[in-house]
């Protein structure tokens, strides 16, 4: 079984223009613009990545990358268009108006004797805190992630090197980590969602020593900044690919690290009304990016916390005698006070998830004017989609209530109002009952 061990050289084999696909027309021509003035200022600079992996599967890449000799410095020297970021490992962004470059010194092997100083750093776990060590190209491809992303594309004459058999595994459909994976997912414990993020997007298998440790290692997403953890779920969810993803998530045990409030939900045949939601929310967010439909996170984390919070309320309202809308609001603001320790999520997107699950409750409620002003409300339309998913599932009144709402907001205002009354006429009938 092919393995490369951590630090050990590598050798490439070059692959010619003509037993690849890749076509400098298929390039961004900023891309190619940065590649050609750092050849020509006597740096080596080729593109990797994913860029080079989605290109030899006929896709369209979402962003090139390059990585190069030049410090982040010598880069900036040389693009007055360019900033650096990055403190775990500085980075060079070109910028052309939208399009960003994201340009990287080759990186180099960590030498333990500097493990306490500012250019290499680790936390006691094995996870690299500093990483700004720079080296040649092959000690730069033994500190990529995975294989199908160790390849490099020289532009001065149109060869791929290939350092670590990943052209092999693209073609064979394989997700292999490069070294040994114990010691990768502890240097950077968000490899386990990089993994099963190529593997649902890809259509790959993971290779079987690739995929051992992750079950063990999970709990050590814990130790992840929760902003990097935030960026991480929306690639996860929001790609297209989410469906998928989120099987593969359970399978490993990853997806109650992200969402510590949801574990207790699942069941052996996926079959609670949680399970169902979740499944359906995916499906249509998948559904949306495919058709370049707009998605809101914040949506999918209404749904995704939905019945965590009804099932919080209703204990909180055992245990402090609270009535149950009071209990609710108070369920709310420690829901989200908890998972955003694990998930940065911003408050412009906890606000709207709030108004999203308040107006579950008001939309109960249409007499008199209230209808009027539910409708009115800038989040109704989500919270509408809540509810549709929520009576496809639990039926019952919910599919009553569903349609009455699905009519009353297509319909005039005549209609409207007559709406309304027969609504209050019918409600001074069961009063009288």
């Amino acid at each position: 079984m092919f393995r490369l061990k951590e630090h050990q050289q590598a050798c490439y084999v070059s692959i010619p223009r003509n037993e690849h696909n890749i076509s400098r027309k298929d390039i961004s021509e900023n891309a190619l613009k940065v590649l050609y003035r750092l050849n020509k200022q006597g740096y080596e600079a080729f593109l990797v990545g994913g860029c080079i992996r989605d290109l030899l599967l006929g896709k369209t890449p979402k962003d090139f990358d390059i990585a190069t000799n030049a410090t982040p410095e010598q880069v900036q020297t040389s693009f007055r268009n360019c900033r650096l970021v990055g403190r775990r490992f500085r980075l060079a962004h070109v910028m052309f108006g939208k399009e960003i470059i994201e340009v990287a010194t080759f990186r180099g092997e960590h030498d333990d004797q500097k493990s306490q100083t500012n250019i290499s750093k680790r936390s006691q776990s094995g996870m690299l805190l500093r990483d700004n060590v720079y080296g040649t190209i092959e000690q730069d491809a033994m500190r990529r992630d995975f294989t199908i992303n160790a390849l490099y594309y020289d532009v001065k004459d149109f060869t791929l090197r290939d350092y670590c058999q990943g052209l092999q595994d693209l073609k064979k459909g394989i997700i292999r980590l490069i070294g040994d994976p114990q010691t990768r997912y502890r240097e950077d414990p968000v490899r386990m969602l990089r993994t099963i993020r190529f593997a649902a997007k890809l259509n790959m298998k993971i290779e079987t020593a690739t995929a051992e440790p992750i079950k063990a290692l999970a709990p050590l997403l814990k130790n992840i900044p929760p902003a990097r953890l935030f960026d991480e779920s929306l690639k996860l969810l929001q790609t297209g690919y989410g469906y998928k993803t989120y099987f593969l998530l359970r399978e490993f045990h990853l997806f109650e690290q992200i969402f510590p409030n949801i574990g207790r939900f699942f069941t052996p045949n996926n079959t609670s009304n949680f399970e169902r939601i979740i499944e359906q929310v995916l499906k249509n967010t998948d559904y949306r990016i495919t058709n370049n439909q707009r998605v809101n996170p914040a949506f999918l984390f209404a749904v995704f916390l939905w019945y965590p919070l009804i099932e919080q309320t209703q204990l909180t309202c055992m245990e402090s005698g609270l009535q149950f809308y009071d209990s609710f609001s108070m369920t709310i603001n420690d829901l989200l006070s908890e998972q955003c320790r694990i998930l940065a999520i911003p408050r412009r997107l906890t606000t709207t998830m709030g108004d999203i699950w308040r107006l579950q409750l008001r939309m109960k409620k249409r007499e008199g004017k209230r209808a009027f002003a539910i409708i009115e409300h800038p989040k109704f339309r989500a919270a509408f989609d809540l509810l549709e998913m929520r009576a496809s599932i639990e039926k019952g009144e919910l599919l009553n209530l569903t349609k009455w709402w699905d009519e009353f907001q297509y319909a005039p205002i005549e209609k409207r109002i007559v709406m309304v009354k027969q609504l209050n006429k019918a409600n001074r009938r069961r009063v009288k009952r």
